[in-house]
Order: structure tokens, then sequence, then C-alpha cells
């Protein structure tokens, strides 16, 4: 017959009087003295009142950043919209130099092929040269004046929002 392993008796003290002492002691509740219970109220309003006041500054942060958000890509588009129509200019005066030199190319080999002697072509090639020389740095400022405005008509939207914003901020 087997036997149990014998326990110490204060083993067997401490095990037979748990059960007693959990069922003999009920969980109280302390009541809260009303000198502890004001404290208490008003700690809840603050803490309550900053919680409101940080809902309501925080909304105002989110209403702030979104218009600004807003104005910020209403001046990209704006700039975009500049410079997709400076690019069309561009573009079309290029195109118009293009046609031009074509013109005066198709003129030039006409004039050669109407010359009598090698002395006229010579004296037309040089003319044909200064003239196109002439004409193709008028064409390349034109073409740089348009392209340095469409640069600040496209960059000034944005430009003027930066400025906006950082006088905000500061």
């Amino acid at each position: 017959m087997a036997t149990a392993p014998k326990k110490s008796a204060a083993a067997q003290a401490v095990s037979a009087a748990a059960p007693v002492e959990a069922a003999a002691t009920p969980i109280a509740v302390i009541p809260t003295p009303p000198d502890l219970a004001e404290p208490a109220v008003e700690i809840q309003q603050s803490f309550r009142s900053a919680l409101e006041k940080s809902v309501v500054q925080s909304r105002a942060a989110f209403v702030k950043a979104k218009t600004a958000a807003d104005e910020a890509a209403s001046a990209f588009e704006v700039s975009f919209a500049a410079a997709k129509d400076a690019a069309l200019a561009i573009n079309a005066k290029a195109f118009e130099a293009l046609r031009a030199n074509s013109e005066a190319n198709f003129d030039f080999l006409k004039a050669v092929l109407a010359a009598k002697s090698l002395s006229d072509v010579i004296a037309l090639h040089a003319e044909f040269t200064r003239k196109q020389v002439e004409t193709m740095t008028g064409q390349t400022k034109d073409i740089g004046a348009l392209t340095q405005k469409a640069m600040t008509d496209a960059v000034e939207p944005i430009k003027e929002r930066l400025a906006k914003s950082f006088k905000i901020a500061v």
C-alpha cells in the first residue's frame, strides 16, 4: 500500500488555514471620506478640461494644416498650368524658327542653282551665312527670353506660397 508523502506540520497548518481565512474575510469597499472626494472630482474636471482644450487645439491645427495644404496644391496647379502654357509657346517659337530656317535654306539652294559663276556662289554663301547667324542669334534670344519668362511664371506661385507660409510661421 502506497502512502502519500507526509507534509510538515507547518505546511498542513497553512493549507488548512487558508480556505478558512478566504471564506471569513469578504472584500471590503473602503468608503471615500468627503474631504478626499472633492480633490478627486477637481482632478477629473481639470483633466477633462485639459483634454477638451487639447482636442480643440488639435482640430484648429488640423484645419490650419489642411488650409495650407489646399493653398499649396492650388499654387502648384497654377504653376503647372503656367509651365504647360510656356512649354506650348516655346515649342511654337521653335517650330516657327525651324520653318524660317528651312525656307531660308531652300531659298539659298535655289539661288545657288541659279548662280552663273563660282564667285556668285561664294558671295551667296557668305551672305546666307551672315543672315543665318543673325537670324539664329535672334531666334536664340527670343527662345531664351521666352524660357526665362516661363520659368519665372511657373515658379512665382510657389515662391509666393512659401513666402506666405514662412510669414505665418514666424
